[in-house]
């Protein structure tokens, strides 16, 4: 690599106005193992001599996710109870106090307990960055709150814990964690996923073949776009204007209850093509 290159990959590093850095591990669905590359990528920048702290990671009693997390420093859970449950969500402040240089948040979509300062885990990690704290983070695609809809079309289920597009969007790096459907379909068959009751439901409802392809085409159009975002940046930076975008999209709507589906639709269309789009009412 060049001096300039090598320069450039510093440069890139580094926090934008003192912010920290953000990484997601995206996958289609539960059980392609986001988590698990999560750790892995923790493990190696704790060689590399990285403080971290482990901040919330859901292991879901897997074996192989529980010995990774054992051997990475973590930040105790707080304990509340809501209703005659006890509930464990991640420090924030304790995190905050210690100021490591990368923390591990797990499910990005996770919805805090009643009386936590923010309603949902991403915007904890929102104020972790903003003080100059880099993040690993893991989500699966149907969290997405464009996706939503297409989403239920696809699975009959309605994804109740959503988080905005923006957030993703604004990720520093999009990790991919790709699992054929017929080997997540296996693992959740050998008990790698969920305990041998929940996965015989989950594999009649949610976790059927074809949801599964159809959830990861998903991924990997929405990895896709963000690959497309990072390259119109890197022409900007470079000072020269990116390929120019063909044609336009216009959406009508006339306030029906299906309004709301095709704005967010063309909202994803758009993106995802680079396209400039406009919304008429009729």
């Amino acid at each position: 690599m060049s001096d300039s290159g090598r320069a450039d990959a510093l440069l890139a590093d580094l926090p934008r106005d003192g912010r920290g850095r953000l990484k997601v591990f995206l996958g289609a669905a539960p059980g392609v193992g986001k988590t698990y590359a999560m750790l892995q990528a923790a493990h190696t920048q704790l060689r590399q001599g990285v403080r971290l702290i482990a901040g919330v990671v859901e292991t879901h009693g897997r074996a192989e996710t529980e010995a990774l997390l054992s051997g990475l420093p973590q930040q105790p859970l707080l304990r509340s109870e809501y209703r005659g449950v006890m509930l464990e969500e991640m420090d924030l402040d304790g995190l905050l106090a210690a100021k490591p240089k990368l923390v591990l948040v797990d499910e990005l979509a996770h919805s805090n307990a009643p009386g936590s300062r923010h309603e949902k885990r991403w915007q904890d990690i929102q104020e972790l960055l903003a003080a100059g704290i880099n993040v690993f983070t893991t989500v699966n695609v149907q969290h997405l709150e464009s996706l939503n809809d297409q989403v239920r079309g696809i699975t009959g289920v309605q994804v109740r814990e959503t988080l905005p597009d923006w957030v993703l969007q604004e990720a520093d790096e999009l990790l991919l964690i790709d699992l054929p459907s017929r080997e997540l379909l296996e693992r959740l068959r050998d008990g790698k996923v969920y305990v041998p009751e929940q996965a015989r439901a989950a594999i009649d409802a949610f976790f059927t073949q074809t949801n599964l392809m159809a959830l990861r085409e998903l991924a990997m159009q929405t990895a896709a776009a963000h690959v497309d975002d990072d390259l119109a940046q890197g022409y900007r930076q470079l000072g020269q204007a990116a390929p120019a975008v063909r044609g336009r999209l216009l959406v009508g709507v006339d306030g029906d209850a299906q309004a709301e589906r095709l704005v967010r639709h063309a909202s994803r269309v758009a993106q995802r093509r680079h396209l400039p789009w406009s919304m008429v009412h009729i």
